[in-house]
């Protein structure tokens, strides 16, 4: 998705409206360039990355094995300024940047979710597939997903609607090119 608005200058926060984020670790991907990555997990099932944990946050891997898929909270740290319409990649209206999923955010804050294949805790390495991130990508929290609570099969499609009853697929962008592995 593309930002053809003029950014808006990111407004003096005030204490109230600030916090504080600590980097758990970074994403190894095959991705190194935004054009090369996948859309979505969809886009590219098999593609393997490994999830590097930092140190300090290691033994909060405790347990996590087991779990099918996982949830990455991410930063989007390439991405710069943000607009509040952005024009999709299927085409159709510019959107509100909150009805799409547009990495130009207000807070560069990014949501996914990956299959989990195994988790070396004294390594502090989370290997997963479906993984749509950049390399070196700064994830901010990683959860279980949870198929009980965390799937709502009934949840409506908002603006994709008409496209999906119409047979349009959102396209994903499978990959173009993967760089290799530093």
């Amino acid at each position: 998705m593309t930002d053809d608005a003029p950014v808006h200058p990111a407004a003096r926060p005030t204490k109230a409206e600030t916090l504080e984020l600590r980097i758990v670790g970074r994403a190894r991907t095959p991705w190194r360039r935004r054009e090369d990555a996948p859309h979505q997990p969809a886009a590219a099932p098999d593609a393997r990355g490994v999830l590097e944990i930092a140190p300090e946050y290691r033994a909060a891997l405790a347990d996590l094995e087991g779990f099918g898929r996982i949830w990455l909270l991410f930063l989007f740290d390439r991405s710069r300024g943000w607009a509040p319409r952005v024009k999709p990649p299927r085409g159709g209206p510019k959107r509100g940047v909150f009805a799409t999923r547009a990495p130009n955010r207000p807070s560069q804050i990014g949501l996914t979710s990956v299959a989990l294949h195994a988790v070396d805790v004294a390594r502090g390495e989370v290997h997963v597939s479906g993984v749509d991130l950049l390399d070196d990508t700064p994830l901010l929290d990683v959860k279980p997903y949870l198929p009980v609570v965390d799937a709502w099969p009934d949840a409506g499609h908002g603006w994709l609607e008409p496209y999906l009853a119409a047979g349009v697929e959102p396209r994903l962008k499978k990959p173009v090119r993967p760089m290799k592995r530093r």
